[in-house]
Parts: C-alpha cells; structure tokens; sequence
C-alpha cells in the first residue's frame, strides 16, 4: 500500500490513516480529535501536528518536528539530524533523536537517546537515558542508568546509575550503584547513594547517606552525613554530625558537630571538630581541635591539639615542636623535642629533649634532656635524662590518680 503523503508546505486535517502517513518539509497536520497512524508515520523536514498522535513508528529527518498534544509510538522514534518537540506527554519503545528532544508532559520508553539536549516538563520513566549535552528534568526520573555528557538539572531521582562528564545536580532520591561527576555534583534534599565520585566540588544535603565519597577539590554536607569512606583532595565540611568508615583528607576537614570513624582518619592539614570525635586511628599533619577527641588506636599530630576535654588514644604521638592544650591520655604517650603541652596521663610517658609539660601522671614516665614539667606523679619508674627538672619534687605513689578521660 502507497504510503500517504502531505505535501511540502501544505496542510491537511487528518484523524486516521491506514497505512504509513508521509508529512514532507514544512507540512501542517490539523489532527481531528486524534491522529492514529497504523504503520510508520515519517516527517521529511520541518513538520508540525496540531494534536495527540498515535503510530506504530516515528522516524524524523532533517529538520524539527512539533507535535501539539501526546504522542504514542508503540515501537521506536528515531530522528536523523532533526528535533522534536511534544507539548504533552509522550510514550515510546524506544527514542533515539540526534538533536533535541523536548517533552512538557510525562515521558515513558524503554530508552532515551540524545545527541544534544533533553527536556522534560514533567517525570520520566525509562531504562535508560543517555544525552550528549544537557539534561533537564523537573518531575522524578526512575531509570536504571543515566549519562550526560555536558550536564544534568534532576528533580528527584530513583536510579541506578548516574554519569555527568560536567555539572549535575538532583533535587534527592536515591542512585542505588554509583554517581560519577567530571566537574561539580549538588543534591539540594536527602540522597541515598552507593557511591559518589566527583572530580570537583560536590556538595550534599543533611540527612544524606552513602557508601564511599571520593572528591578531588571541595565535598560539603549541609548536615548530618552517613558514609563508608570520605576521601577528598582538598577541604570537607560537615555542618552537622558525620560518621563513617574511613576518613582521607588531604587538607582541611570541619565538622560542626560530632564526628565518629570506625577505621582510620588521615588529615593532611587540620581537622576541627566541633562536638566529640570518636575513631580508631589518627594521623594529622597540623592541627587538630574537638571538645574531645577518643581514639581506640594510635593518634599522630604532627601541629597543635585543642581540647576542652582531652585527647584519649592508645598509642599518642606529638611531632617535634607541637602544642597542645587540654590533657592528653594514653596507654603509650610521647611528646616529640621541644614540644609544649599541659596535662599528660599514661602507663607509659615520655617527654623527648627540650619538652615542656605542666603536670605528668604515669605508671612509668621518662623526662629527656633539657625537659621541663611543673609536677610529676608516678607509680613505677621515672628516668631523668640531662638538666631534666621538676619545679616540684616527683611524687611516687602506690595508685596513680584517676586520668580525665
């Protein structure tokens, strides 16, 4: 059977065709109520539909395509160097467009496939969609994978898996695997995520919670954050309460709140916390501030600690010159050469040359050369190396005091 055709710059009123319909370039459809197509339904140009369409197929050529109503294609949509445009919604097999793709109402297919920019109006149903540029969607988007090459605006989103080669951006939901962001990520409400990399900034929402986060320049959480392991290149904030599994920040980290790792903090710069912070293993290159700060392993800093109520750590290690205010506690504490510090308490102490300390209290405590403390209590031993003094006589006793923390 011939297939029907409107010729090129005419306009016809149409409601049903049996067979495929034809609309050449700069072809008008007036549709009927509704325009039902039973075959393929080809547009050779420019081409515009005043009403709801119906097809089996839809294929696109050379140019744009407007249809004024919903549109059904019961197989697939494919354009070839062309755009189309539906002003209500829109349901397919699948949708492949080389241009663009611009949808008011809601769109369901199998997939989508973008050469340059997608628009949604509405929500979005799909296994997967895939954009070349922009992305931008203002209802949900359920999909098992998304892709943009240039960037993604999302409401809220129920995925698998996210890729943005530039900047994206999701209004909450859940990305059930992983999202992956060349530039900079924002989630602007509560995201459930199994992992999140971004090569920029990212930044998220309180009550968000994650697996892994890895971040190459800034990572920010508007509130409390739940994550496996928080690796950023240069500064994180937490403006509320974080907990995790492991912490690697190569610069700065603040936390407004408490902070509680169950694996091992590494900071290379400083860490402020400002509620408690409870971890396992600690190693700061400058500066570490908490109201207190417990950790159940080993605690290295290399600058300044600030506690109000202490720092506690199996194993505590001060670098050479670093000061400390508040006590410190161990089982095994050392304070490095010409460090400066105020309460120490341990079963083992020692204060490397040049040391300061206004009170020690320990099980067994060794003073190196040069070092200055106000008073020392002991239980077992005490070593004094050259010109190491006490302004008070070292006091030995049978049970030491109880320690702070």
């Amino acid at each position: 059977m011939e297939a029907r055709r409107v010729r090129k710059g005419a306009s016809e009123r149409l409601g049903a065709v049996d067979g495929d319909l034809v609309v050449e370039h700069n072809g008008r459809v007036d549709v009927d109520g509704r325009l039902v197509v039973s075959g393929e339904l080809r547009c050779e140009g420019t081409a515009e539909f005043s009403g709801a369409v119906e097809c089996r197929s839809l294929r696109l050529e050379d140019g744009p395509t407007t249809v004024r109503g919903d549109l059904l294609v019961r197989d697939r949509v494919e354009g070839h160097d062309s755009s189309l445009e539906v002003t209500g919604a829109l349901s397919a097999g699948t949708v492949d467009v080389d241009r663009r793709l611009r949808i008011s109402g809601a769109a369901k297919a199998e997939g989508f496939e973008v050469g340059g920019s997608l628009e949604g109006g509405s929500t979005m149903t799909a296994d997967r969609v895939a954009v070349g540029g922009r992305l931008v969607l203002a209802g949900k988007l359920v999909a098992r994978n998304v892709e943009a090459g240039g960037a993604a605006d999302l409401a809220e989103v129920e995925l698998d898996k996210l890729e943005v080669g530039g900047l994206a951006s999701v209004r909450g939901g859940a990305v059930r695997s992983s999202i992956e962001v060349g530039g900079r990520f924002r989630s602007t409400a509560p995201l459930v995520f199994g992992s999140l990399e971004v090569g920029g900034l990212a930044s998220v929402a309180a009550g968000s919670k994650g697996g892994d986060v890895e971040v190459g320049g800034k990572f920010s959480a508007d509130g409390d954050i739940i994550f496996g392991k928080l690796e950023v290149g240069g500064l994180g904030s937490i403006a509320g309460n974080g907990t995790g599994q492991r912490v690697e920040v190569g610069g700065k980290l603040d936390v407004q709140g408490s902070l509680k790792i169950d694996g091992p903090t590494e900071v290379g710069g400083s860490i402020v916390v400002g509620g408690s912070f409870d971890g396992a293993d600690l190693e700061v290159g400058g500066r570490l501030e908490a109201r207190r700060a417990v950790l159940t392993g080993k605690a290295e800093v290399g600058g300044r600690v600030a506690t109000r109520e202490g720092l506690k750590a199996g194993e505590l290690r001060l670098g050479r010159k670093a000061e400390a205010t508040g006590p410190l506690v161990g089982r095994d504490v050392r304070i490095g050469v010409k460090a400066k510090v105020e309460d120490v308490f341990g079963q083992r102490v020692e204060l490397d040359d040049l040391a300061e300390a206004r009170r020690v209290v320990g099980e067994h405590v060794r003073l190196g050369d040069g070092t200055t403390v106000d008073s020392v209590v002991y239980s077992g031993t005490l070593e004094l190396g050259r010109n190491a003094r006490s302004r008070t006589a070292p006091q030995k006793v049978e049970t030491l005091p109880a320690f702070p923390i």
